[in-house]
């Protein structure tokens, strides 16, 4: 017998223990990754409502809106969940770098055995 979470056309997000689920993040355009962040049930409560992504940010304990202070806001074209409803994909347009180190991807580096290396 099978789930309905898991091939039902009801959203049904499994959040974890803390309330949240993994967030990804690609360009609509090229398809790179752009960032991962996590998400709580308001974040993704405003996220579909807005159109502009919103993440929960674990450090600061805080809902925040990617690009609030930056301008770099990630404005989402599509949303997509995985089949058991714990992560999120987000496919969106980026105004602007979406790294807070002003990388256009947060996965800017390449591990290169026991060092990292800048991607191109």
């Amino acid at each position: 017998m099978t789930n309905p979470r898991d091939t039902g056309l009801v959203l049904n997000p499994k959040y974890d223990a803390a309330g949240l689920i993994t967030a990804v993040a690609t360009d609509r355009a090229t398809g790179e990754i752009l960032m991962l962040a996590h998400m709580n049930a308001e974040a993704l409560a405003a996220t579909i409502a807005t159109s502009e992504a919103h993440f929960w940010s674990r450090s600061r304990g805080a809902l925040w809106k990617k690009g609030e202070s930056s301008g770099h806001v990630l404005h989402v074209a599509e949303i997509r969940i995985d089949c058991d409803q714990d992560a999120v994909w987000l496919i969106v347009d980026a105004a602007g770098p979406a790294c807070h180190t002003g990388a256009r991807s947060c996965f800017f580096r390449r591990i290169d055995g026991d060092r990292l290396s800048a991607v191109a």
